[in-house]
């Protein structure tokens, strides 16, 4: 959640440092702060509110340097203010944290014993008191530093300067960090990679334990007993354009209509249409005969991606599918066998309650897949197997692009252990990687055709409650749907299986409630006409997404967006997409933060 960056590096720290927080600033913030070294003074600004407040504040003369840290916070302990923010100091000490230090209580009162005296409410403010109370036994700065990560428990990605010292240190432990080799020497820390694109894409992807120390020119990677160890340096390509908005007027809108390209570049060197083959690189599977039952485990709208994952592999290849939501996972004490195989689902990779629900199974001795978007990630490093969706930088906190690739992912998943299993023959592989082939394009001609969308959206806009309804396959699509207006416009979205309305949602039903029905014309489009006919008898109004221009309720409903035919299992990727548009545009002309809506945060990184 929380931003990091550090830079140390001939040029002057403090524009490299704002212009990383404003790359980061998707992530969700609620305060930011810089503290820059030069010739061993460090001077600090932390300012609640936007980061262009604070490079605001720091345009005086002099508040340059070499060496630098900085941070947007996202409020854990103690709430959002200036003296909450990061970076936080004792003596000589300044620290930038990303995490949560659970047993900080405890290390607050031992530190105050001694004399300490704590001016924030947050945790992070014990770790540059307790390097500070071990200075004079550990005989210097970077042993002060590892005697302090020894004793934090909990998960951390720090960033770490002192007075005096030409030093920068950088450590992770369960929180995601990366070290950017940029040109003469520069090295730049930050939580993630589209920070810094635009100075390097030359990356060292910190491992837990790992402890880097920066001087001018060089650069040391140990572990938490002083042993040097070696990390690859990996080369993402993504380019300082691919994180810019590229012309859009927010992040949201271009990545939904970068999602042709999202898709075919993760089916780009996958898929063989003549042969029916799908190839993975980096797929560590178990003997996939032996798995009796498959899990699927993720958080938000890769859930909800899930979901429809348990549609595609139960229809196709028969196997039992559980889909679980990573944060209640382990508190259910969920019957696993070692013969299960476990896919967790993350964009990020970085994703606490998912990571959390990994280390679990891996403790039971289960098959770990991870599909996420993020090379090097924690995810994708520390399960068995990784397929990555190839979407690009994601910005936008509302996810569009990683929902539609992990589909896809699912898809052409489905079609390898289909084939391995002998319940798919290569002429069922070769039709269904055809359909798949087209998505692209089918996605495009929505995104042509999109402006009735926006006109729909602003018919709508003024009520302040919607209903989504879908069957099947499409009730997943619903609940991506209502999640994406509620999240970026504020509007309260529910989404329901359409045959459970009778059940209680019917009640709300009146002409101030619109309805949202996603009904392609599959095996359950009669019962979907059946749950529209009982919103219209009660005044509401129907807002209609179908395959089918000639729906046999279009002349009686309020609106009719048609999307593209496809088959059952790929009809989510296109009907999905209006309704990303259509959340979209509510939320923009009702003025409200598209990229950065209040409260939420990119990437969920502490429980």
């Amino acid at each position: 959640m929380c931003g990091i960056v550090g830079y140390r590096g001939r040029e002057g720290a403090r524009e490299i440092l704002i212009d990383a927080l404003r790359r980061l600033e998707y992530r969700g913030y609620d305060s930011a702060g810089i503290a820059i070294w030069n010739k061993g003074t460090v001077r600090l600004a932390r300012r609640q509110g936007k980061v262009s407040d604070l490079a605001e504040a720091i345009e005086a003369d002099g508040f340059d340097g070499p060496m630098g840290l900085a941070h947007t916070r996202w409020a854990t302990h103690g709430v959002p203010s200036e003296r909450n923010a990061h970076p936080h100091t004792a003596a000589d000490i300044t620290v930038v944290h990303n995490g949560i230090i659970e047993n900080y209580l405890e290390l607050k009162e031992t530190l105050k014993g001694q004399g300490h005296t704590f001016t924030s409410d947050t945790d992070t403010e014990v770790i540059p008191h307790l390097i500070a109370s071990l200075l004079s036994k550990a005989g210097s700065f970077e042993g002060a530093v590892r005697s302090a990560l020894r004793m934090l428990k909990g998960s951390y990605a720090v960033g770490v300067i002192r007075e005096g010292e030409d030093i920068l240190i950088a450590a992770k432990k369960e929180s995601p960090l990366l070290v950017g080799l940029g040109e003469d020497g520069e090295h730049i820390i930050a939580s993630d990679a589209p920070a810094i694109i635009n100075r390097t894409n030359r990356f060292i992807f910190l491992e837990d334990g790992d402890i880097a120390v920066i001087r001018k020119g060089d650069l040391k990677i140990t572990n938490l007993d002083g042993d040097e160890v070696t990390r690859e340096v990996r080369s993402v390509q993504w380019s300082g354009a691919m994180a810019e908005k590229g012309g859009y007027r927010h992040f949201m809108l271009k990545e939904i209509f970068e999602q042709p390209r999202a898709i075919s570049d993760t089916l780009i060197g996958r898929i063989e249409e003549e042969e029916g083959e799908v190839f993975f690189e980096e797929l560590d599977l178990p003997d996939i005969a032996k798995v009796r039952k498959i899990w699927m485990v993720a958080c938000g709208t890769s859930y909800h991606a899930c979901l429809i994952g348990k549609h595609i592999f139960e229809a196709n290849l028969r196997i039992p599918v559980e889909t679980d939501i990573a944060s209640e996972f382990r508190y259910r004490d969920p019957i696993l066998d070692r013969n299960d195989l476990v896919i967790l689902v993350s964009q990020s990779g970085e994703t606490a309650d998912t990571i959390a629900a990994m280390k679990e199974v891996k403790k039971r001795g289960l098959h770990t897949l991870a599909i996420c978007n993020v090379l090097g990630s924690t995810l994708s490093r520390e399960c068995d197997g990784v397929i990555y969706t190839h979407a690009g930088p994601e910005i936008g906190v509302a996810s569009t692009k990683a929902f539609t690739t992990q589909v896809s992912v699912f898809f052409m998943l489905m079609i390898y252990l289909g084939k391995r299993l002998n319940v798919l023959d290569s002429d069922d592989a070769r039709r269904l990687i055809g359909e798949l082939r087209k998505i692209p394009h089918k996605i495009q001609t929505i995104l042509d055709a999109s402006s009735s969308i926006e006109d729909t959206a602003r018919e709508n806009m003024h009520y302040r409650h919607f209903l989504y309804l879908g069957r099947g396959i499409n009730f997943p699509t619903v609940l991506e749907g209502a999640l994406k207006l509620k999240e970026i416009s504020y509007i309260h979205a529910e989404a329901y299986a359409a045959g459970e309305m009778k059940h209680g949602p019917i009640a709300l039903i009146d002409e101030n409630m619109p309805i949202v029905f996603v009904s392609p014309r599959d095996q359950t489009y009669k019962k979907t006409c059946s749950n529209m006919e009982e919103v219209l008898a009660r005044n509401g109004k129907v807002l209609l997404f179908t395959d089918d221009a000639r729906h046999d309720m279009a002349k009686r409903i309020d609106a009719l967006f048609v999307v593209p035919e496809s088959i059952y299992e790929l009809q989510p990727i296109l009907s999905v997409v209006p309704l990303q548009l259509m959340a979209y545009h509510m939320a923009n002309l009702l003025g409200t933060d598209v990229d950065q809506p209040r409260n939420l945060a990119k990437s969920v990184t502490v429980e």
